[in-house]
C-alpha cells in the first residue's frame, strides 16, 4: 500500500499532542538540571507516589524553573484515597494537567470514588494493559494510557483505541524505554490521543532508527509506509 499508518486509518496528523519530557524522582539540584534540559517541550511529566515531602518537593522544585504544564504520573503509590484526593486540590493549584495511576490497580472502587470526586481526569496506567481490562475501567477512571509494549502492537492499540472512545474514555499514548521504532510505531497512534509520553527514545544512546521527530515539542509525523522509520 506504501502508506504510513496513521493515513491508513484515517487520522489527522495535525491532531498530534504534545509529548511530555519524563523528570523523574531525584534531589532537588538535579530536577532543577532535568527540568532546564526540558525547556524546548510544553509538557513535563514527574514521577510522585514516594511520600508527600519528596512529592511536593519535586513539583515545587519545578515550578522555581518554569511554568510548564506538568502531567502527573504516581505510580500506583498513594495509598489512602482521602489524601489522594487532598493531593490531587494541591497539585491543581499548581498548574497540573492529568494524574496517572495515583492508586494501586487493585484498588477500583477506591480510584472510582476518588475520579468522581477529583476535578483532574484520572488516567489507568498499571490498570490498563490489553483490550480486555477497558471495559472494567469505565467509571473508575477518565481514560487509558495505551502502551504498545503492553498491549502487543498496533494492532490491539488501535482496537483499544475505538473502544476507549465508545465508552467515552479519553486517551493518553505511552511508552517504556525504547528505540525510535517503538516511538515512531507508537506515534501512528497519536493523532487520537489527547496526551502522549513519548520520549523513551531520548533515554537510550544506542538508538539504531530514525522515525516521528518532535518539533517544538509536538510529534510530527512523516509520510513514510508503515510506522515512518529509516535505520541508521
Amino acid at each position: 500500500m506504501g502508506q504510513p499508518w496513521w493515513k491508513i486509518w484515517g487520522f489527522n496528523p495535525a491532531t498530534t499532542p504534545n509529548t511530555s519530557f519524563t523528570v523523574g524522582l531525584d534531589t532537588e539540584e538535579v530536577v532543577k538540571e532535568k527540568t532546564r534540559e526540558a525547556s524546548p517541550y510544553k509538557v513535563i511529566k514527574v514521577k510522585l507516589g514516594r511520600d508527600e515531602k519528596t512529592d511536593k518537593m519535586m513539583v515545587n522544585t519545578i515550578r522555581s524553573v518554569t511554568n510548564t504544564m506538568i502531567c502527573v504520573d504516581a505510580n500506583q503509590g498513594w495509598k489512602d484515597k482521602h489524601y489522594a484526593l487532598d493531593m490531587i486540590h494541591w497539585l491543581n493549584e499548581r498548574n497540573v494537567n492529568m494524574i496517572e495511576q495515583p492508586m494501586s490497580k487493585y484498588l477500583l472502587d477506591e480510584t472510582a470514588w476518588l475520579t468522581e470526586k477529583s476535578p483532574l481526569p484520572i488516567i489507568a496506567d498499571e490498570a490498563c494493559q490489553r483490550l480486555v481490562d477497558i471495559p472494567k475501567l469505565k467509571g473508575a477512571y477518565s481514560g487509558i494510557n495505551i502502551k504498545l509494549m503492553k498491549c502487543t502492537g498496533l494492532r490491539e492499540a488501535r482496537e483499544m483505541v475505538s473502544l476507549a472512545k465508545a465508552l467515552h474514555m479519553r486517551l493518553m499514548i505511552g511508552c517504556m524505554t525504547e528505540t525510535s521504532c517503538a516511538i515512531s510505531a507508537a506515534a501512528q497512534i497519536a493523532p487520537e490521543t489527547e496526551w502522549a509520553d513519548l520520549d523513551g527514545n531520548l533515554l537510550i544512546s544506542n538508538d539504531c532508527f530514525k522515525g516521528m521527530q518532535i518539533v517544538d515539542g509536538k510529534i510530527t509525523l512523516n509520510d513514510m509506509p508503515g510506522i515512518g522509520i529509516t535505520k541508521l
